[in-house]
């Protein structure tokens, strides 16, 4: 059994990602801020089955502020998947993103670096390479977005403590995640909220952007094998993505053949910092780690639904 620390376990990938590890019998220790970027009703739903289990363990504390140290003492590896998401709102609150994506990382690489801890994984984002994100982990980066550029500060800072102190580091880049428990302003919730409501959908741009979706499962299957296969994960960034390559267009047709009603669209122009296409090159986790996504977009969508469904 190993001692777990998952920051942003209140989150949608984070309250997933706990849940495993508890599964797996090992124990966890879950960090939330509860910071007010989408209402509180929801993490705390996503906490409600955690709460009930003897090995996992809740603190509500802000990474830029509190002590770390006695957190993460003992620890065998950290997550840290907490982070300011979303891209619009980085435009217009860039001293959220920053002092959440970059000092919060800064100070939680003091506290590993303090502890010893043996590994940390930082989660990071397919925004890190720009506009278009079609390419191996040695592409360019080219963020896009103020929220891409403190991600790639995150990233950066995780070499800089790996090369100056020894930090045993392994990076993420997630593309797209989807599924039970996404956030409210991500776009496929809003799509199925839409449908489920009668309600007209904002889509901004042609509808033509794709994205190389992963379902929420299937990130964490890549997130626990770069733990459980540590010797040859550290070190290394890994993309993780879905199997499939879908435009948004696409996208609302399988929502609106499951749901069975048509979409009513606003058209409008794209934002700045919206990447036009982006399709995981994952030959690398796939061929170090093992990593196998078998979650079909349809599927994927569906099971979405149902939890939407619940919320009402």
């Amino acid at each position: 059994m190993s001692r777990c620390i998952v920051t942003g376990a209140a989150g949608f990938i984070g309250s997933h990602l706990s849940e495993a590890l508890v599964a797996r019998g090992h124990e966890v220790i879950g960090v939330d801020a509860f910071i007010p970027y989408y209402p509180r009703t929801y993490k705390e739903q996503n906490l409600q089955g955690l709460l009930t289990q003897k090995a996992f363990q809740f603190h509500e504390l802000d990474l830029r502020t509190s002590n770390l140290r006695d957190v993460v003492q003992g620890a065998d590896v950290i997550f840290h998947l907490a982070a300011m998401a979303g891209l619009m709102k980085s435009w217009s609150d860039f001293q959220s993103y920053s002092s959440c994506n970059a000092e919060a990382t800064q100070r939680l690489l003091d506290a590993a670096r303090d502890e010893s801890i043996p590994h940390f994984i930082y989660v990071s984002t397919s925004s890190v390479y720009g506009k278009q994100a079609t390419g191996p982990e040695d592409s360019a980066l080219a963020p896009f977005s103020p929220y891409g550029i403190t991600k790639l500060a995150g990233e950066q800072l995780c070499r800089a403590y790996e090369a100056n102190f020894g930090v045993p580091i392994t990076i993420l880049r997630y593309f797209s995640v989807y599924g039970p428990r996404q956030r409210p302003d991500m776009a496929y919730h809003i799509l199925i909220r839409s449908l489920l409501n009668g309600e007209p959908f904002t889509m901004f741009g042609d509808g033509e952007q794709t994205r190389s979706n992963t379902f929420c499962t299937d990130s964490i299957q890549a997130t626990l094998l770069a733990f459980e296969k540590r010797d040859r994960a550290l070190g290394e960034v890994f993309n993780v993505g879905g199997g499939e390559i879908v435009s948004l267009n696409q996208v609302r047709e399988m929502l609106e053949d499951l749901i069975g009603r048509k979409l009513e669209i606003d058209r409008q122009p794209a934002r700045p910092g919206d990447q036009k296409h982006t399709a995981a090159n994952t030959e690398k986790i796939r061929r170090v780690l093992g990593y196998n996504p078998d979650t079909k977009v349809y599927d994927g969508l569906k099971a979405q639904i149902e939890w939407q469904k619940s919320l009402s």
